[in-house]
């Protein structure tokens, strides 16, 4: 088992303490002298890096490195394991609701996981009624949380836009009557936005979540119409002036998604920059191995190089004093998100679900569809309960290769639709996907360790 984990980032050299979360930035002489499991001794060290180093470096380095692990900086143990157990047995409770608003779309992109917007079933609206009850479903479930979150999904939303604006006020009502905070969020493809729409979405959604894939050229060949047109110079003027209406205290983001086609999505991200947005998120398509835009174990390197560049370029840009934030690369190192949240990851099926335009209930949206998850209907309830305790045990500590992971921590083991999708099983995580994260992860690290000087 990894209880530390280093690795070099550019010219720099860093170690990750993989329990307490620590993380050291060291010389070569350091990184070289660690290892995963624990510290050698120091007449150890001293014969197999004899022909590198001096006897006084190695006892030097050696007499810091031994005071670090007897304060727990370095190999600590891991605390954590008896909180996930009592976490399996905890009552459920829902914070955050999926809302597909509508299955149906008036794009065609060519890696829709959705099915294009049908979610392998037919194109169907979801009424205002079913809306309310969903939000009458979560109020219900949420036990003694306040605060809940609803997003907006599809297809593409705002086809559906009266709707939305009449679930959105009778969540406003019921908020005040069950004391609960409602924050609504959107993803949408942009093409339907308006001045109308744009002040709506700005008034009641804590997020919006803007897709475009990059440039013109990357966009226009998976992001298209049903007439096989690109859509890139429709909707960038969109999103443009979707975030220059957008009050600065609220949150959005423009969110790509890389294939194949794309694997320089660097060269994408530079162009979002250069667009003026602040906000970006370019992320990795999941598609079956056999699909023409999957990415494949031979693009890594290349995916690799990418984030490198990357990181290389936000640094840059913080010392221009021109940073932007990446979505990927947002890790909180003071302590980031709770424990029990570190364990148990997204919470889908226990803490989050999805709600059909029928009023179905999946563990989540990328479930949807899949009639071996369908845990219920926003009428009946859960009903499916093995589905909710198969979810809720499937935590780093259930999961073999994730318990002895070094970014543990940092995935809580990956997302449980990919883990079955590509290996029937949510406790064997979908290892490209690993690979690209823990990539990310030391660049997210490095970026941090960087910019907070």
């Amino acid at each position: 088992m990894e209880l530390i984990h280093k690795f070099r980032q550019g010219n720099d050299f860093y170690v990750i303490d993989v329990n307490s979360g620590a993380v050291h930035e060291v010389d070569e002489l350091v990184y070289d002298v660690l290892d995963a499991d624990k510290l050698k001794s120091v007449e150890e060290l001293k014969e197999i890096y004899k022909n590198k180093y001096s006897v006084e470096e190695i006892e030097e380095v050696y007499s810091e490195l031994k005071e670090l692990v007897d304060e727990e900086q370095l190999y600590s143990k891991d605390l954590y394991e008896g909180i996930a157990m009592l976490s399996e047995k905890a009552e459920v409770a829902i914070k955050a609701l999926c809302l597909n608003i509508i299955h149906d779309c008036n794009l065609k992109c060519k890696y829709c996981f959705a099915d294009e917007g049908e979610y392998k079933g037919c194109r169907k609206s979801m009424s205002a009624q079913v809306g309310k009850d969903a939000i009458d479903f979560v109020i219900k479930n949420s036990g003694k949380r306040r605060n809940i979150e609803v997003d907006l999904f599809g297809g593409e939303p705002l086809m559906a836009f009266d709707t939305i604006k009449e679930i959105v006020d009778y969540a406003r009502e019921q908020e005040k009557i069950y004391n609960k905070n409602i924050r609504f969020t959107m993803t949408t493809n942009a093409t339907l936005l308006d001045a109308e729409k744009m002040d709506y979405l700005d008034k009641n959604m804590g997020n919006i979540i803007l897709s475009i894939d990059g440039r013109k050229e990357v966009n226009d060949k998976v992001r298209i119409r049903y007439d096989g047109t690109g859509s890139y110079d429709t909707i960038l003027p969109k999103i443009k002036n979707m975030v220059d209406v957008r009050d600065k205290s609220k949150t959005y983001y423009v969110r790509g998604t890389f294939t194949r086609e794309n694997t320089d999505f660097f060269e994408d991200v530079k162009h979002f920059v250069n667009e003026g947005f602040d906000e970006i998120s370019i992320e990795p398509v999941v598609l079956p191995d056999e699909h023409e835009l999957s990415l494949r174990e031979s693009d890594l390197e290349t995916i690799f190089d990418q984030y490198d560049k990357l990181c290389e370029y936000m640094i840059q840009k913080h010392e221009e004093g021109k940073e932007f934030k990446f979505y990927h690369f947002n890790i909180d190192l003071q302590g980031g998100p709770c424990i029990y949240k570190r364990i148990s990851g997204c919470g889908a099926g226990h803490e989050y679900v999805a709600v059909t335009p029928d009023g179905e209930v999946y563990p989540c949206h990328q479930f949807v569809g899949n009639p071996d998850f369908l845990m219920g209907d926003i009428y009946n309830g859960v009903k499916n309960f093995k589905i909710v305790q198969e979810l809720k045990d499937a935590h780093i500590y259930n999961k073999p290769t994730c318990k002895g992971c070094w970014a543990r921590f940092y995935c809580s083991g990956g997302c449980q639709a990919n883990n079955f999708n590509f290996n029937g099983d949510v406790h064997i995580p979908y290892e490209l996907g690993c690979k690209m994260q823990k990539k990310r992860i030391e660049c997210a690290i490095a970026l941090k360790a960087k910019t907070s000087k």
